[in-house]
């Protein structure tokens, strides 16, 4: 089994091309300087001379805030990029699994998104995002769509960094508290595309369409932002926690909305593929802080 993965340095991409070996997986691993996926003859040159059995998707344009003022260039990747991937792969007959993002709701409701829901992106990157499934869907019949949320991982920026980086520096930070998601490891997205691909493997088929796909666990910003802290102090990252104070979404402008509510219900995943697991985001929080605390004494 032979993988062309994109995006291998983001956070999901990285940790895919970390797990496949266990699965005994073959890697064609990408990032965005050695495969342009805008550019569609670059695709299919190199799906002829590598002839890889499934796509995994991991590129996307993510700077959430800077796409209010380059849409174009999200659009270009998060959208055009993602059809030219599906074409190539329908050409050759082989799937493509996609990851997508909470962000193409608007998150006006106080109940958890379906499947089917009405799609309301409120800026540009869930725009773009939004583009890229149902040009996907358009382009191949065979695909996967794992839409998730607030990602946060080993490799790459997140929140959960970040949060470590500003809590290392002050007595006493603010975080939002009246935006409601679940976060999610990359490297519970990055297993299930794997053990997706493995059933693909053994069944030469899947139940295709866009599945929602998060860790359980519903939380605020800030009561998330509170439980990095009190990890880290116990770990050993941080010498003292700093208290987290709770603020309104107005009281921290950013240039793109983000949903109040974004929460995604995940049972059609679990229905469609019942030997696959959903886990919770408080363990893998503490595996990640743990990595990133034992990279950093390695002087990694």
């Amino acid at each position: 089994m032979k993988i062309l993965l994109t995006g291998c340095k983001g956070q999901v991409g990285w940790e895919v091309n970390r797990q496949a070996p266990a699965y005994d997986f073959d890697v064609v691993a990408k990032d965005s300087s050695a495969l342009d996926i805008t550019d569609i003859a670059a695709i299919r040159a190199l799906v002829a001379e590598t002839t890889p059995t499934i796509i995994i998707n991991c590129a996307a344009y993510t700077a959430v805030d800077k796409a209010e003022t380059d849409e174009a260039a999200a659009y270009a990747v998060n959208a055009l990029g993602v059809q030219n991937l599906g074409v190539v792969a329908a050409e050759q007959a082989i799937p493509v699994l996609h990851i997508s993002t909470d962000y193409i709701f608007d998150g006006n409701t106080t109940t958890a998104y379906q499947e089917d829901d009405k799609p309301a992106p409120t800026g540009a990157y869930g725009r773009t995002k939004l583009a890229g499934e149902q040009l996907l869907a358009q382009a191949n019949p065979q695909f996967i769509t794992l839409r998730t949320s607030w990602v946060f991982g080993i490799e790459g920026n997140n929140f959960v960094k970040t949060m470590l980086r500003i809590g290392a520096a002050n007595d006493e930070i603010s975080v939002v508290a009246d935006q409601f998601g679940c976060p999610t490891f990359a490297g519970h997205i990055a297993r299930a595309l794997l053990d997706l691909t493995k059933q693909y493997q053994q069944k030469g088929e899947l139940p295709w369409g866009t599945y929602h796909f998060c860790d359980a666990g519903i939380t605020t910003w800030h009561m998330f932002a509170t439980t990095i802290m009190a990890i880290a102090e116990d770990v050993g990252v941080l010498q003292k926690a700093p208290k987290v104070k709770p603020i309104l979404t107005q009281d921290y402008p950013t240039a793109a909305a983000r949903p109040a509510y974004s929460v995604m219900d995940t049972s059609a995943f679990t229905t469609g593929f019942p030997t696959l697991t959903i886990n919770s985001w408080h363990a893998a929080l503490r595996e990640m802080i743990q990595a990133i605390h034992g990279n950093k004494a390695n002087g990694n």
